[in-house]
């Protein structure tokens, strides 16, 4: 396993981080979720990413179960808070700075742990004051039950309006985690700059397209059975953005570029994503040991130029770059 650092911090995380979005907690079984749990850390995997909203509080539990005996400073534990997981009382999401206080104690009580290591708010929330919400993370950050803040999906204005509040209370926003892919790059034009500037790093969800760029819908083809694209809990509505012929077609194009590189499909498609030198970490998730086995395999690995022009050439005119698709509530 390959290490970077969050940001301009002193973190170290793991390249291939192991999330459990749509998985623990719902879509897989118990015994599965802690076997996934064990293999990711048996390949290296130091950097674990969860969310109170993840299975309605099912998966940080799954996840505090799997690591419960372990050296906690030997992990990077990653939790964010925005959704709603209560009744959904008026107070029950956003980031106000009562949900966020009763969300981050929440969460550390599942997760097992007297802190977290990177606490994220999940969206952008426009009925709050950003002076709220950053006095509410600052004080989490001085009680020592967050390390590390970061966002998720906020566009480059957003980062540049929280990284200012943050420098004036010295709260250490280091991280974004947005959507990102072959297909999918939206981040690139406004996103990445902007973080680069303010000194976050990305920590990048979905660096298979929900499994479209492993190859296995093809185009013309019925969808197979038991994959995420037929699952509606499993994120269905998010993978059909994917399923036409078009981009089906442009990925099969990929099949004999992984080769050349020998690397699955998969691989390539997290290879490429870490690429990025503002990308810190690719989350992974699994269903099977077998998935982490096979994709923590495209840590370390380096693209020549040739390669990834070969890439872009292979999927022009069906990636998305439009920076406006970045976008909150």
């Amino acid at each position: 396993m390959e290490f970077r650092r969050l940001g301009r911090s002193g973190l170290n995380v793991s390249e291939i981080s192991y999330g459990n979005w749509l998985t623990h907690g719902s879509q897989v079984e118990e015994d599965q979720a802690q076997a996934c749990i064990k293999a990711a850390l048996d390949v290296g995997i130091t950097t674990f990413d969860t969310a109170d909203v993840y299975a309605n509080t099912a998966a940080e539990s799954v996840l505090g179960r799997g690591l419960k005996g372990l050296r906690r400073e030997s992990l990077e534990i990653f939790t964010k808070v925005y959704w709603p997981t209560g009744p959904k009382g008026p107070n029950d999401q956003g980031l106000g700075r009562k949900h966020i206080m009763e969300s981050a104690h929440a969460s550390l009580k599942r997760l097992g742990t007297d802190y977290v290591d990177l606490y994220q708010a999940h969206r952008f929330d426009r009925t709050v004051p950003l002076e709220e919400t950053f006095l509410a993370f600052a004080d989490l950050v001085r009680q020592g039950k967050v390390l590390y803040v970061g966002v998720s999906e906020w566009t480059a204005e957003q980062i540049t309006q929280g990284a200012a509040i943050a420098r004036e209370l010295n709260v250490p926003l280091i991280s974004n985690q947005p959507q990102y892919n072959a297909l999918w790059r939206v981040i690139e034009a406004q996103v990445v700059p902007a973080s680069e500037r303010e000194g976050l790093s990305q920590i990048v969800w979905s660096p298979i397209a929900q499994g479209v760029l492993t190859g296995k819908y093809e185009p013309g083809q019925p969808l197979p059975e038991g994959s995420r694209a037929t699952d509606e809990k499993g994120g269905a509505n998010m993978v059909a953005r994917f399923l036409n012929d078009d981009v089906l077609e442009r990925v099969q194009r990929l099949e004999p570029i992984a080769e050349k590189a020998g690397l699955t499909m998969a691989q390539l498609a997290v290879a490429w994503v870490l690429q990025n030198p503002n990308v810190a970490s690719a989350i992974i998730g699994a269903s099977r040991p077998e998935q982490v086995h096979e994709n923590v395999k495209a840590a370390g690995v380096k693209l020549d130029a040739d390669l990834l022009a070969a890439i872009d050439e292979a999927l022009d005119g069906v990636t998305e770059t439009d920076p406006t698709l970045t976008r909150s509530p």
